[in-house]
């Protein structure tokens, strides 16, 4: 939900500021991108990119870029074997350290993701969402956001909803600085990398939504 001040944010600080850090990161980290790109064909072969279709700003799909992590391996049936199957002990180290997320500075670039905002997921997800949920779609989703420095995958669904709602409500400049730093100090710590007892998030099958018709209001939850 954007407000006129941010709005005035978005268009004069927030735009200008993900593209000169941006590409301010692409040129000084353009070593370790190569680096990394050559570890990632010597180990798990090509594509070195892997490449997903998500949901941007106002349900707009665009292209996002990662690192990839795992392996293609699949079943008698052709089926993908699990993701803790596919997942490979290199993998595991850049989803660890975000170095696989280094590649969406590139969809910051262009204009596509934000350095800050809640983390594009899955197309399938959308029809999924319940009122509430839907608002994280009316801001650009970030490479990190308010979820991913309060517990990241360590969350629930709800829960990181909840969060990325409340970011959605009151995004500002000094907000977004914040997040960058506490992101800084997780990576570091290696915090929130998986759900617990899985190797990555598991899928997001929807919410219990209960509406309540109140004076006139719906409440969902």
């Amino acid at each position: 939900m954007e407000t006129p001040k941010s709005g005035i944010y978005r268009r004069f600080f927030k735009r200008p500021m993900d593209f000169f850090l941006s590409l301010t990161a692409l040129i000084i980290l353009s070593p370790v991108l190569v680096i990394i790109g050559l570890l990632v064909r010597i180990k798990l072969g090509s594509p070195v990119i892997f490449k997903q279709e998500r949901p941007g700003l106002n349900e707009k799909i665009f292209t996002m870029y990662k690192f990839r992590t795992m392996t293609d391996e699949k079943d008698e049936n052709g089926k993908l074997l699990p993701d803790s199957t596919r997942l490979t002990t290199f993998g595991r180290i850049l989803r660890s350290t975000s170095l696989d997320e280094l590649p969406e500075l590139f969809n910051v670039l262009k204009g596509d993701m934000s350095l800050v905002g809640p983390r594009p997921l899955l197309p399938e997800y959308v029809p999924l969402y319940n009122k509430q949920q839907r608002k994280r779609l009316s801001v650009l989703p970030g490479i990190t956001g308010w979820a991913q420095v309060n517990g990241r995958n360590a969350l629930t669904w709800e829960e990181k909803f909840k969060l990325d709602t409340w970011y959605v409500e009151n995004w500002n400049l000094i907000l977004d600085l914040k997040i960058i730093a506490k992101t800084i100090q997780a990576i570091i710590k290696r915090e929130g990398i998986s759900a617990q007892g899985e190797a990555t998030m598991p899928r997001f099958t929807g919410s219990v939504l209960t509406e309540i018709s109140k004076q006139g209001k719906d409440y969902y939850e």
